[in-house]
């Protein structure tokens, strides 16, 4: 894509509404040194140099679209909990819409807390229970849903398997949203067994993809055009979901663009260096999908959300990218 195309496409970013709609968690980062081993067990001592907090998951998801511009909120579950309290603060002063968040009293606002030594991560430690959306939530979402409708561009699923995302929820959002005309896209999780019907788009990863077609994971073919295994989940896939759009990304590889009737597209990696690839198809699905709503080609959506990607693996932690971080991997992309 030539600078001048995204520089039309880019223009239409702040002029767009999107609905975000999945897991909302809280993304904790402790950063610290370690010179020593514990008397009390053959493990590290970490001295806490300091803390951080961001949004993640279907948060991630709108944090990356209100970082190009556009309007953005967020349907999610939260809990009457401290977690809650420093999720929404840090959304609030990004300006994401909360006007759409759900609460309930005895849920526990996910958080997932990440120990760095040395820019490596240690260990993990998630708060986090098991826990379905109930049915009296899921129907005040979609009767939000249905009453902002009109002034929404383009609607997003960010499903990481917690339980707010259900067959019912999706199924209704979808049938609304596509005879209103609206752009609605998903980025699926294999823990949750949604048929992502008639959507515009559904990006799975290639490991998501293979588990949404019940197939054996494969190792991927050097050349992802002659990935035989692939091209047939690519086909089982558009044939199951009916979507107009099929995009599953490949990491390192890249992605790859299937739509039904054409010849599935191979767009290249951008990444220059990976260093961390949490959060990144969190950006892929946020910038695919603003893409097509401010008139992109779902090839030209794919190319930007590739190059977003590859910005973002370039940082530490659940990161976001800007529309000059995008210009400037396109530049550089036609320089080589």
């Amino acid at each position: 894509m030539q600078t001048e195309r995204f520089d039309q496409i880019a223009a239409e970013f702040p002029k767009k509404r999107l609905l975000v709609i999945g897991d909302v968690m809280l993304d904790g980062y402790v950063w610290g040194r370690v010179s020593r081993i514990s008397p009390e067990a053959p493990v590290p001592v970490l001295e806490v140099v300091r803390e951080s907090f961001f949004p993640g998951g279907a948060a991630n998801v709108a944090r990356n679209v209100r970082e190009c511009g556009a309007e953005v909120f967020i349907m999610g579950l939260v809990g009457k909990d401290s977690p809650a309290e420093r999720l929404r603060s840090i959304l609030e002063t990004g300006g994401i819409r909360l006007d759409t968040l759900a609460v309930e009293s005895d849920f526990q606002t996910i958080l997932k807390t990440r120990i760095i030594a040395r820019q490596q991560q240690v260990v993990r430690v998630d708060h986090e229970r098991p826990h379905t959306v109930s049915p009296d939530s899921v129907e005040r979402c979609v009767a939000q849903i249905t009453e902002m409708l009109p002034e929404l561009d383009g609607i997003i699923f960010e499903d990481y398997g917690k339980g707010f995302v259900v067959q019912s929820f999706v199924e209704q959002v979808t049938r609304l949203a596509r005879a209103a005309g609206k752009v609605i896209t998903a980025d699926p999780n294999p823990r949750n067994s949604i048929e992502w019907k008639h959507l515009t788009a559904v990006k799975p990863n290639r490991s998501e993809a293979f588990a949404a077609a019940n197939v054996p994971w494969q190792e991927p073919e050097t050349d992802p055009e002659k990935d035989r295994n692939l091209l047939e989940i690519g086909k089982r896939l558009l044939q199951r979901w009916e979507p107009d759009q099929l995009l599953i990304t490949l990491g390192e590889q890249g992605m790859m663009l299937f739509a039904k009737g054409e010849e599935p597209h191979h767009i290249p990696p951008q990444a220059r260096e990976v260093y961390d690839l949490s959060g990144a198809g969190d950006t892929a699905i946020a910038l695919f999908t603003l893409a097509l709503v401010c008139g992109a080609t779902p090839l030209e959506a794919a190319e930007l959300s590739n190059h977003a990607s590859g910005v973002v693996v370039a940082k530490l932690g659940t990161a976001t990218v800007t529309p000059a971080e995008l210009r400037e991997s396109l530049s550089f992309s036609l320089l080589r």
